[in-house]
């Protein structure tokens, strides 16, 4: 049985609490992950008999491919599979990773100083920040954006210094506006295309301006391209990468987690600038023992394996959106269909918050999306509404959504 965190009974003291032990004031100043806190909520509904339906989460509900689940199974009855992992990952995965990019984006990496596997790319978004940042330097975070940018900027001693995205731009950042006035001490700038939590697309002739930014301004670029493989209606993801020149301002993290389904065993990787890629690889060394080697050999299967399974449960995924976008627009809520990613990026009604939108879904109907302010103010209006929710919960979503009105 899951439970809550934190413990019953305790809860973080913020700064102006008395607590009886003296935190530091980066982890005072660290709100509850949103995801962490919204599980208690689910958890209570449930325990009094609701049938809730959670959209809260991108955790894909569609399993592992068959072969993937005989290699995990495979790898784990080798005694070999049970000893320490390698720190900077097992050569073979480093060679299946470097393939991979250079199949599906003709990028072109060297295995052995160009990438690194990580526990899940949300553990090396935020080691990455203990590599690239002193206390005081400044990261230009996206707003609204993953959490994981900012609480990692937080935990390293920067500054979080937002970057609007609107909906007038497509949800990309002003490059104009940041050349005009880019904060002293910038050292570093996030992007996520496919986005979460909007679904917003770029291309490369984007990613090509970034480059440029980046060079002008001595400035790095994290680039989180884990939906790239996520994608609908004939959009087919870039990786910064391609751009020329790219590798010498630019990393770009990736994860099995949503092309594989395999978010349960946390398996991901950073791939580019091979200075940046061994600092996290010191970093990480120094702070755990590197991916199990049962995940490691299970990524390779699925790298190196039949990729057919990306296209099937992308076209169930499309179909989930399309029946939830035309739901949510018969009651009155506007959204569109996202090109890529997992998420629907919906407007709550006028003069809604999205607290009280998200609160009124969940009252009203048992059903979890997550308010938009939770990826920063540049969400106040909007919802985000995950498609990991199995068929015959979204058949019942939409059967709830046609009893109200906004």
């Amino acid at each position: 049985m899951s439970r809550p965190w934190p413990p019953a009974g305790v809860r973080p003291a913020f700064k102006g609490e008395q607590a009886a032990v003296k935190l530091a004031d980066r982890v005072e100043h660290l709100p509850p992950y949103v995801f962490a806190s919204l599980a208690a909520r689910i958890a209570a509904r449930r325990a009094q008999g609701d049938t809730v339906i959670n959209f809260g989460m991108g955790d894909p509900d569609l399993p592992m491919d068959p072969p993937l689940v005989e290699a995990v199974c495979a790898a784990a009855h080798d005694p070999a599979s049970h000893r320490y992992p390698n720190y900077f990952g097992l050569p073979e995965l480093r060679q299946a990773i470097a393939a991979w990019y250079g199949e599906r984006f003709g990028v072109d990496l060297n295995p052995d100083s160009e990438v690194l596997p990580l526990i899940g790319s949300k553990e090396g978004i935020a080691h990455a920040m203990l590599a690239f940042c002193d206390p005081g330097d400044r990261v230009l975070i996206p707003n609204p954006s993953y959490p994981a940018y900012r609480y990692g900027a937080l935990l390293a001693s920067a500054e979080p210094c937002d970057m609007p995205l609107c909906a007038a731009n497509g949800f990309l950042p002003d490059l104009d506006a940041l050349d005009r006035d880019l904060p002293p001490r910038t050292r570093v700038l996030w992007l996520n295309y496919p986005n979460n939590p909007t679904g917003a697309v770029a291309d490369l002739a984007f990613f090509a301006r970034v480059v440029a930014f980046a060079r002008r301004h001595e400035i790095f670029v994290a680039h989180d391209n884990p939906y790239s493989e996520i994608c609908f209606d004939g959009y087919r993801a870039p990786s910064i990468l391609q751009v020329p020149g790219a590798r010498e301002v630019a990393v770009e993290f990736h994860s099995l987690s949503k092309s594989y389904s395999m978010a349960g065993l946390r398996v991901g990787m950073i791939v580019g600038n091979a200075q940046v890629v061994e600092a996290l690889g010191r970093v990480k060394s120094n702070l755990d023992s590197g991916v199990p080697t049962v995940v490691q050999r299970t990524a390779v299967a699925a790298l190196t394996g039949d990729q057919a399974g990306i296209a099937t449960r992308n076209a169930i995924y499309a179909a989930r959106r399309d029946r939830l976008v035309a739901a949510l627009n018969t009651a009155g809520i506007a959204a569109q269909p996202p090109q890529g990613s997992l998420y629907i990026w919906g407007q709550t009604p006028a003069g809604v918050s999205a607290q009280a939108f998200a609160d009124r879904l969940f009252a009203e109907a048992a059903i979890v999306v997550t308010p938009g302010t939770s990826f920063g103010s540049g969400g106040a209006g909007y919802f985000r509404l995950s498609l990991t929710v199995p068929d015959t919960e979204v058949a019942e979503a939409v059967r709830r959504l046609a009893g109200l009105r906004f």
